[in-house]
């Protein structure tokens, strides 16, 4: 018995005459994921991409798990591959499903009859199967409004497919097809899950990260690395830039007032990331910021920090508080190490009473009293780049 699965798009079919880019796109990104799995055969017909395995020994299971994670994927199903012929597809079904029908109280039969050249409608069919799947499975009853489960068949150009069961997928779009943009990466909860967030709109993402040594330790920076290799199973591969950041903050510290440290430090790493973005191409920032969650983050402190910005700011995390982030992040699996108590550059000399509403004029005084471009141009000179890929 053929199996393959069957994988839907959801946004992407809205896209006109643009949807086969998008379509494009999303399976290179499948062939990217599958690849260590065995060879595939990808095809795609009315909004529905076909992954045929072409190796006896693949597990589905496997395939699907990592089919959940692409985005620009509304659901997926396994599915078995029967001729457009109803005595095939009756038989078919009862042995594909036995076992999930035997485990069931109640369901239902759909049909989808994209060709309309075979000789049964869509009711018919259901009627029809329907009645044959009661009287082998005599325990089941019928139940149009709320089934256990959905017995689906489609009837499609070249063959017929049986399934039970559409899974929701990762949704949003391709990565890749919203061109790319810079993640601040530290070692938080939010900006793993706003990179997470952006990539779900289609953007390839790159990451910048700041170490300050002796501040900050190696176990720090492995721990962001980490981050950045758990967001590969939905970013896919990711650019990362290590950029060395002591010079910088001591400078900060000896030359600038106390409750403007963190603004000024803000606006420093988005310049570095920005310079970093010309060379990789990145056309936007991505930051974990909420609005209110931190002193840095009020209103008037992200105002300061975006006047030094020329290319656009994306914070998608920017309305939600901390429950809604922290249940992403363990959706995506990066909470668990967010949370491992090492220190990153953020706290290394946290002002005792922050600013929580700067004025611009009185945040560019104070950092145009020290001259920061050489230090700048040295830490961007100085960054180390690494690259993270799936299943790396």
């Amino acid at each position: 018995m053929k199996e393959i699965i069957l994988v839907k798009y959801g946004e992407m079919a809205l896209k006109g005459l643009n949807k086969k880019t998008f379509e494009d796109i999303l399976i290179k990104n499948i062939k990217r994921r599958l690849k260590g799995l065995g060879h595939f055969q990808l095809t795609s017909a009315q909004s529905t991409t076909y992954i045929t395995p072409l190796d006896e020994d693949i597990e589905l299971e496997d395939v699907a798990e990592r089919v959940g994670k692409i985005f620009g994927i509304a659901a997926y199903c396994r599915a078995c591959v029967c001729e457009k012929d109803f005595a095939d597809i009756t038989e078919k079904s009862i042995d594909y499903l036995s076992e999930i029908l035997t485990g069931a109280k109640t369901f239902k039969v759909a049909a989808k009859r994209s060709d309309k050249a075979f000789p049964m409608k869509s009711p018919e069919i259901c009627a029809e199967l329907g009645g044959i799947l009661l009287e082998r499975f005599p325990h089941l009853t019928v139940d149009v409004k709320e089934p256990e489960i959905v017995v689906t068949v489609e009837i499609r150009d070249t063959n017929a497919y049986i399934h039970a069961e559409n899974i929701k997928g990762a949704g949003g779009l391709p990565v890749g097809s919203s061109g790319k943009a810079m993640l601040l990466l530290s070692g938080g909860i939010d900006s793993p899950v706003a990179g997470y967030m952006m990539a779900k709109r289609g953007v390839h993402i790159s990451a910048v990260h700041y170490v300050s040594p002796p501040y900050t330790s190696d176990r720090a920076q492995l721990k962001v690395e980490q981050l950045c290799q758990k967001l590969t199973d939905y970013c896919g591969g990711i650019a990362f830039y290590c950029v060395p950041f002591t010079e910088i903050q001591e400078a900060i510290k000896d030359n600038c007032p106390e409750e403007f440290f963190t603004v000024i430090m803000r606006r420093l790493m988005m310049e570095i990331a920005q310079r970093i973005s010309e060379k990789e191409g990145c056309l936007a920032l991505i930051t974990g910021e909420s609005v209110g969650q931190v002193a840095s983050q009020t209103m008037a402190a992200i105002a300061c920090t975006d006047a030094v910005c020329r290319i656009p700011v994306f914070r998608p995390c920017v309305g939600m508080d901390k429950t809604e982030i922290i249940e992403t992040a363990r959706k995506i699996d990066t909470f668990d190490t967010s949370v491992l108590p090492y220190e990153d550059c953020c706290t290394v000399f946290t002002p005792r009473h922050p600013k929580v509403r700067p004025r611009l004029e009185d945040i560019e005084k104070a950092q145009n009293s020290f001259d920061f471009e050489p230090l700048i141009q040295k830490a961007v000179e100085g960054t180390e780049l690494k690259t993270f890929s799936f299943g790396g």
